[in-house]
């Protein structure tokens, strides 16, 4: 029997209240259980990340977040750092990953990066927002590897253009993997694995929806409940006449080397 109109807007508005009083620091989206689901990436990053890490001396994750994907790392190298911008999450990192030994640096993630040439056999990165591919090259040690799981293009659009409308090809095709693959070219580096998949995401309830666009600041800029909040609530009614929302994350796998140069002539 469907929800009386009375009922249905009191449910949205507890829904949206308790979305909107969730804490959104850290790249944890435990929260979000048993509202969304989301089909993970084949390659499996985290456990393909660690092995890398098991082989490494030197390491530098860009981007950590909340630190929590470092964190599971079974054994880190000797020397362990990673870079974040966000004060919250550099808190939360920090917290996380000193009691590992591994060091965070607050930082703008705009170049340079604050480290010296050469400096680390592994870079690694989860989702970055930006990839400074010259800034990774001059990092790496030669025969040093960047590992990379990003983001791909339209990235769960079906949601970014329920609230702006339908978005320019420019926007639709950033984050092409075959873009990263030319940039980490031009910036002298051998990629040597891509890889890309379309997964289905479902969101379950408006709550769901209003803290992913809270901690994932980047789908709607700006995202405010109120600003949206006819929107969400015509969502809302989709969702509880129609079942969940669904979308599709793109995500690619990245793996590319700095070569080692010959030895120059005496």
């Amino acid at each position: 029997m469907p929800a009386t109109p009375e009922a249905e807007r009191a449910r949205f508005e507890e829904l949206v209240a308790e979305a909107a009083a969730a804490p959104v620091d850290g790249w944890d989206f435990s929260w979000l259980d048993g509202r969304a689901t989301e089909e993970r990436p084949s390659w499996g990053y985290a456990r393909a990340m660690a092995e890398r890490m098991g082989g490494a001396t030197a390491a530098l994750d860009i981007q950590t977040g909340g630190g929590e994907v470092l964190a599971a790392v079974p054994a880190l190298p000797p020397l362990t750092v990673a870079t974040e911008s966000w004060p919250p999450n550099i808190a939360r990192a920090t917290a996380l990953l000193h009691p590992r030994g591994a060091a965070v640096v607050a930082d703008p993630d705009e170049p340079p990066l604050p480290f010296g040439d050469n400096a680390f056999d592994l870079v690694v990165s989860r989702h970055p927002v930006t990839t400074w591919w010259q800034e990774i090259a001059r990092v790496l040690a030669p025969g040093g590897t960047y590992f990379s799981q990003q983001v791909g293009p339209a990235s769960v659009f079906e949601l970014v253009e329920y609230f702006l409308g339908p978005q320019p090809p420019e926007v639709r095709g950033a984050r092409d993997p075959e873009q990263a693959r030319a940039a980490a070219e031009a910036a002298g580096l051998d990629v040597v694995d891509l890889r890309s998949e379309r997964l289905r995401t479902e969101f379950l309830d408006i709550g769901a929806v209003v803290y992913f666009l809270r901690k994932v600041i980047w789908m709607v800029p700006g995202f405010t409940v109120e600003e949206h909040r006819p929107r969400l609530a015509e969502l809302h009614h989709l969702i509880e006449t129609e079942g969940p929302f669904t979308a599709h994350t793109t995500r690619f796998l990245i793996e590319a080397r700095k070569p080692v140069r010959p030895p120059r002539p005496e």
